[in-house]
């Protein structure tokens, strides 16, 4: 089976895991704000017992405490239930997130949205596609046309005013701000078209490796807040501004103006 393959089919099955255990699953803090829930888990061991057994000699690191980090040339990074805060209130906006890195860059990601059967599938060189069809960024040139997404990480509680600032900032900007609660969904949209930027702190790699890819192979730019590509595996999503290239440098610049 190819890589390719095997992701769609595993994106499906852990999806499937989350549909049939959505609103009967209960939760538990890992820290505040910050949930973890029984479908998490049997997702995450779906995912990694396929892998085990079709890729074997990979590498791979998930959210929930699991890693084999040897040095090999491939590393998967896993989010077995991204958006479980959602997912534990019974809010129908989750994901499963799966990307692979071949020599610290993106070969190949997928996003599975069980609730709406939405299925986002990029491929180094090969482009971004929705349920099987072509997708691309939008064609918004200014955040003053633009409908903007982010998230708050999740010492907002400590920090309120800083990320408040930024808020700010953009929503008096642009058309409109959502929140989702998903940060690989929010990357999926943004390579769909269906909105034009997104901004957060403070993700972690499994958050946004398949996002990654799917952003820049739909005509997309991802980069820190200072402009400069992701490099080192292990801190993807420390700052990430994802566009749809066109307003990219104009949300830097709005970012940088942001003094709190």
């Amino acid at each position: 089976m190819t890589r390719r393959a095997w992701l769609e089919e595993t994106l499906r099955r852990a999806g499937a895991v989350l549909s049939r255990n959505f609103g009967k699953v209960g939760w538990r803090e890992k820290r505040r704000a910050d949930l973890v829930t029984a479908a998490d888990l049997e997702s995450q061991r779906l995912i990694l017992a396929a892998l085990r057994r079709e890729f074997p000699a990979d590498d791979f690191k998930a959210e929930e405490d699991a890693a084999r980090l040897t040095g090999a040339e491939r590393l998967w990074l896993i989010d077995p239930l991204d958006g479980t805060a959602n997912y534990a209130h019974g809010y129908p906006v989750s994901c499963v997130s799966i990307g692979l890195l071949r020599r610290g860059r993106p070969e190949l990601g997928g996003v599975y949205d069980p609730f709406r059967d939405e299925l986002f599938l990029a491929e180094r060189s090969l482009g971004t596609t929705l349920n099987g069809r072509r997708v691309r960024v939008s064609a918004a040139r200014r955040v003053a046309e633009s409908l903007l997404i982010t998230g708050f990480a999740y010492d907002r509680a400590e920090r309120p005013d800083f990320y408040l600032a930024r808020f700010k900032a953009f929503l008096t900007r642009c058309h409109d701000v959502r929140r989702s609660g998903s940060a690989a969904l929010d990357l999926a949209w943004i390579a769909a078209g269906r909105a034009d930027g997104f901004w957060e702190f403070s993700l972690n790699p499994w958050d946004v490796a398949a996002g990654w890819l799917l952003v820049e192979e739909a005509g997309g730019r991802v980069t820190d807040f200072d402009g400069r590509a992701w490099r080192d595996p292990m801190t993807l999503g420390a700052r990430t501004l994802a566009t749809n290239g066109r307003v990219h440098a104009e949300m830097l610049r709005v970012l940088r103006g942001v003094n709190r």
